[in-house]
């Protein structure tokens, strides 16, 4: 059978108009974009701290202690002190709550905020962690560009005017795009995206997720070149019986992740405690680091060099343990401050460091069964980082992309698995959710909790709500006592303002007898102080409400401050609203 030009020509004018008009194609073409801004992100923010470390120390160069060994003494220890100057001057002028940002604010954007960013923090924390990076200061690059690429991906969300879910699915493209770009590992980026930010592995969002991913990547390759993060020799497991060793350095990674996070709270608390302000702090911090960075300059800025070296084995037992104590102060001391930057990369080198000495001992013990301390360097690696950030699962491929080797992943995975455990099991969820509960903001891990906690009460109350007046008598509160569906009313005065409540309980035995219908009046029998949801509180406090209460029905008011009755609350319209939101959790889990 054959089909007429003209009609094939418009059967395919019609398949090409429905793929323009789909969800999904839309979506797809919106995470191109976004990988592209999150990949130009990552090559602007390193092109930044290039030029700033090239006006602090006359080179921009990423092997940092190589260089800087050329440098003045003078200039080691008072470039971070200015660079804290620069940064607490940022702070306090330009960012909205006069603090720096990063991955945590990207994590309370999306599951609080409606995923939206703001420009002025935007530029703010990149200025910041520019400065804090170029000048010295012990932190990750790869933190503020994810926060760089998820707030591009945010202003391009709202000025697009996309609903609440496609804006939380493409903060997720910007979020791979920069992990994907900053380790030039895209399947690290997928997965950390959805790991740490989405929180959940729906197809909906993984083909969007995947597509920013490798833009992102093919973007920061086609300037920077196809090069991995770190220079890797070969490894190869030389017996399974290393394995318990694996098992063991996990368990000791997890301590030295719970020693950083809990050192940088101890600077922060130290800092509150001298009452020392906080546009000073910075600067006190950069002259402690540049001290240290005279003796160890290995600890100043992203530091891949050191890790590099210790991947490669080129570093001695000592100078490992020595790191590991000067880059856990140094970064202590630049986070706990109010520098900018990220954790990422410190946990890494941490992780190194921790690896190499730790397989030295290994080696020494029982030389038959090494592989060498190099591949304990990896392990290390992945298990002190997928500790602090709560991301055992991408910090896993961070490792598999940049080795391809499945038998040193394995062990990679053995180690993180039982790190991650013991962190969250002894002292916190990850190192970005301790910095969002300094600042009181608890985010639970449920996808169904994320969604009801960005519910509004004024979204689900009803308006079937019967008033009477204080001084309305017992007639008319039996009459609007039988107008109501649920036999309760609410007392409110002239203006509006919630008095009390009536149920048919409440009457006693004059619900049925009449003779002081002339003398009792609603104010008299009602209940004073009643349990009320404010309209803008979210549905998880109104369920814990509704549970402490023991009611079925409360009353809606504007505010605490305000009492002005604005509807009432039904239990089971809140478990109704509940239960579609279980129900549109395993939608997107299966789409």
């Amino acid at each position: 059978m054959t089909v007429e030009p003209g009609k094939l020509a418009k059967r395919l004018a019609k398949s090409f108009g429905d793929m323009a008009h789909s969800e999904r194609i839309r979506l797809a073409c919106l995470a191109i974009l976004a990988g592209a801004l999150g990949g130009g992100a990552g090559i602007l923010f390193r092109e930044t701290i290039g030029l700033i470390q090239f006006i602090a120390f006359g080179f921009s160069s990423e092997r940092f202690h190589s260089n800087v060994a050329d440098v003045p003494a003078w200039i080691i220890v008072l470039a971070p002190a200015v660079g804290g100057v620069l940064v607490g001057a940022l702070t306090h002028f330009l960012m909205p709550d006069r603090r720096p940002q990063s991955v945590p604010d990207v994590i309370e954007s999306a599951a609080l905020n409606r995923s939206r960013m703001g420009k002025r923090a935007g530029i703010g924390a990149f200025l910041i962690s520019a400065i804090t990076i170029g000048s010295g200061g012990s932190a990750g690059r790869e933190g503020p560009v994810v926060h760089a690429s998820a707030v591009l991906s945010s202003l391009l969300a709202q000025a697009l005017k996309l609903d609440r879910e496609v804006r939380r699915s493409l903060l997720g493209c910007g979020v791979a795009a920069g992990v994907a770009c900053s380790f030039n590992a895209p399947i690290a980026g997928v997965f950390f995206a959805l790991e740490v930010v989405i929180g959940s592995y729906g197809l909906k969002n993984f083909a969007p997720v995947v597509v920013a991913s490798v833009t992102g990547t093919i973007v920061s390759r086609s300037y920077f070149g196809d090069f991995p993060a770190f220079t890797i020799p070969a490894h190869e497991i030389t017996s399974f019986l290393e394995f318990p060793a694996f098992a063991i350095l996990g368990a000791v990674s997890a301590g030295v992740a719970i020693a950083l996070v809990w050192s940088i709270d101890v600077v922060r608390k130290t800092h509150s405690r001298l009452r020392i302000p906080k546009f000073a702090r910075p600067t006190l911090a950069g002259l402690a680091v540049g001290g240290i960075g005279l003796f160890f300059p290995q600890v100043m800025g992203v530091g891949y060099e050191a890790t590099d070296e210790a991947l490669n084995e080129m570093l001695p037992f000592a100078m490992l343990i020595l790191l590991i104590v000067f880059k856990t102060t140094a970064t202590a001391l630049t986070l706990g401050s109010g520098f900018g930057g990220g954790i990422f990369s410190p946990s890494l080198y941490l992780g190194a460091m921790l690896g190499g000495s730790f397989g030295i001992v290994a080696t020494h013990v029982f030389p038959q069964l090494s592989s060498g301390h190099g591949a304990y360097t990896l392990v290390g690696m992945g298990a002190v980082a997928g500790a602090t950030l709560g991301a055992p699962i991408s910090t896993i491929f961070i490792v598999y992309e940049l080795t391809q080797d499945s038998a040193v992943t394995i062990a990679v995975m053995i180690a993180t698995v039982i790190s991650t455990q013991i962190f969250t099991t002894i002292y916190k969820r990850s190192f970005f959710h301790d910095q969002l509960e300094q600042r009181g903001i608890v985010i639970h891990g449920s996808r169904e909790a994320q969604i009801i906690q960005d519910t509004a009460v004024r979204e689900v109350m009803a308006q079937d709500y019967v008033t009477v007046q204080p001084s309305a008598l017992l007639p008319e509160i039996r009459a609007k006592l039988t107008e109501t569906r649920y036999s309760e009313i609410f007392v409110v005065d002239e203006e509006g303002i919630l008095v009390g409540t009536i149920l048919l309980s409440d009457l006693g035995v004059h619900a049925f007898t009449h003779d002081r219908d002339d003398t009792i009046r609603a104010i008299d029998v009602c209940r004073r102080a009643p349990p009320v949801a404010p309209e803008d509180a979210d549905l998880e406090q109104a369920m814990t409400l509704l549970e402490d209460c023991n009611e079925e029905h409360i009353a809606v008011v504007r505010s605490r401050a305000d009492m002005r009755l604005v509807g009432v609350l039904h239990e089971h319209d809140v478990m109704a609203r509940y239960h579609q939101c279980v129900l549109t959790t395993r939608n997107e889990d299966s789409l």
